[in-house]
């Protein structure tokens, strides 16, 4: 018995192709939460160095000052990448320039890591 109707090819996603893509997307959204804290901490660096320095008082601030302005600032926001001390202090054009360069490590799964280099600045 033949019918006369051509079978139609299925669509749709099969489950093991379920499975490989819901896999591959909780992966990527593991790896994007253990990344964005780090993100997060260079962000508020930034603002804090940008805010120092647009402070009225700053331009007439000595090294010191400088420093323990931003150590006040990173014990409020819970900054823990740098301190201080880290931080580069120049004159650009009559106006401070801070900036500052760390490393954070970032485990992943096992023995492996994400290693990412941050140099925030106040411009």
């Amino acid at each position: 018995m033949r019918h006369g109707k051509t079978l139609q090819k299925q669509k749709g996603i099969s489950l093991s192709g379920l499975l490989v893509w819901s896999v591959i997307l909780i992966l990527t959204a593991i790896s994007g939460l253990r990344i964005a804290p780090a993100y997060i901490e260079f962000s508020t660096i930034q603002k804090n160095l940008t805010a120092i320095v647009k402070d009225t008082n700053s331009q007439n601030m000595d090294l010191n000052q400088i420093r323990l302005s931003f150590n006040r600032r990173a014990q409020i926001d819970n900054i823990k990448s740098i301190n201080g001390q880290d931080i580069k202090i120049n004159k650009e054009n009559g106006r401070i320039v801070l900036s500052a360069e760390y490393t954070t490590k970032i485990p992943l799964i096992a023995n492996l890591s994400l290693t990412i280099d941050f140099e925030p600045t106040s411009d």
